[in-house]
């Protein structure tokens, strides 16, 4: 039986807002660990990916199109990787963290599976696994989570966003948490 998962990374290059003081676009980090999320995946047998925002970044594919798309395609499971804000200049809070949706007992037991290996991979702060209403958790038919990686608007991760070893051991992690969830063979 093969696996199924669907994964995007949040937002699109210019979608408003979504950057750091520094003007960088949060697509971008989003990007690289989902890129190695999907490289590390395809070491495991039986597994079909599907992307679910531009991989050019060009396009922000609008929330409901990629929810639509994972429902579907029949997917076993969402992971939306995004990196938080918090004001917007500058500051001190650090952190990563994961939501699933409240009533999505599978979400949680997917998140945690994922949380405490990409905490590890960051070497950021642990927020906790939380709930929320959001439309990608909501909306999906699956079990969903989305991962806030850290703060792109922190002098504290910040650093690590800027390091593409943090952000690949980041994408690995996920793939071992989805290995774990579905006891997957490499």
């Amino acid at each position: 039986m093969v696996t199924k998962v669907a994964i995007d990374a949040g937002h699109g290059m210019n979608t408003p807002g979504k950057r750091s003081p520094s003007d960088e676009r949060e697509w971008l980090f989003n990007n690289k660990v989902v890129q190695s999320a999907i490289n590390y995946l395809k070491h495991y047998k039986d597994v079909s990916i599907l992307r679910l925002d531009d991989p050019t970044g060009k396009a922000d594919v609008p929330l409901k199109s990629r929810t639509d798309k994972a429902n579907k395609w029949g997917a076993d499971i969402l992971v939306s990787v995004h990196h938080n804000a918090n004001t917007g200049k500058w500051g001190s809070w650090t952190g990563t963290e994961t939501y699933h949706y409240p009533s999505s007992s599978n979400g949680k037991k997917l998140a945690q599976s994922i949380h405490p290996r990409v905490v590890r991979a960051y070497g950021l702060r642990d927020r906790g696994i939380k709930t929320a209403n959001f439309h990608m958790l909501r909306e999906s038919r699956m079990p969903t989570i989305l991962i806030e990686g850290g703060f792109m608007d922190s002098t504290i991760d910040i650093k690590k966003l800027r390091d593409d070893k943090v952000l690949d051991a980041a994408g690995k992690a996920i793939a071992e948490g989805i290995s774990e969830y579905f006891g997957l063979k490499k």
